[in-house]
């Protein structure tokens, strides 16, 4: 858990790089005209993990940013779908357990009541073969995106090619807020869940008390 929360952490503030006075300035300027730097903070590095940094440092940390969005757009979805009473139907083992016998969240994976370690250890395999293999920016033998965190590897598209410039860095704008609002929004959740544990349940909105 607090692993998670470092790592949420780390990945969110990275990215939204007040500029920092000294001679580390010139360095800081450099970016403050990225895609990302935009109001109401503008160029805002709290950690100054951009103090000194050259292109390919910023590159990496905003690579690092955009997975670390994508991924929580996704765990914040699942967790108000599951929570609203959504899930896969059929059973998630040989046993007849099914899906929606477990419990949401974090319970889901820690705890008395959390999914076989067989069934963890198969999700945490396929993770890693994503991020090996799968989740690149030049993926089996590809050209390199045309920006970090551009995952298209040759093969998917949906049209991004057919956009012009002022449309894409729009869209890519929209998906770097999207994916730090929901680095937010998991980590209230996950905290709000661990309250729970000592009696300070809190009513969300839409998906009520985090049980």
């Amino acid at each position: 858990m607090k692993l998670a929360i470092a790592a949420l952490l780390a990945g969110s503030a990275a990215a939204f790089a007040p500029a920092q006075v000294g001679k580390a300035s010139t360095a800081l300027n450099a970016f403050e005209s990225e895609l990302g730097a935009q109001p109401p903070l503008g160029f805002f590095d709290p950690l100054g993990m951009l103090t000194d940094a050259d292109q390919e440092r910023f590159d990496r940390l905003r690579y690092v940013e955009v997975k670390h969005g994508r991924i929580c757009q996704l765990a914040f979805l699942g967790q108000i779908t599951t929570r609203n009473g959504v899930h896969l139907s059929g059973d998630i083992d040989y046993s007849g357990n099914s899906f929606d016998s477990f419990p949401n969240g974090l319970a889901a994976v820690f705890g008395d009541n959390a999914i076989p370690q067989a069934g963890l250890l198969q999700l945490v395999a396929f993770v890693g073969f994503l991020e090996l293999f799968v989740m690149k920016d030049s993926a089996n033998g590809a050209e390199p995106g045309d920006f970090p965190g551009d995952f298209r590897n040759g093969a998917l598209d949906f049209g991004w090619d057919t956009f012009d410039e002022e449309t894409k860095l729009s869209k890519r704008a929209i998906e770097l807020n999207n994916g730090r609002a929901a680095m937010m929004g998991i980590l209230g959740l996950m905290v709000h869940e661990k309250l729970n544990e000592i009696d300070m349940v809190a009513d969300l909105p839409i998906i009520g008390a985090l049980q």
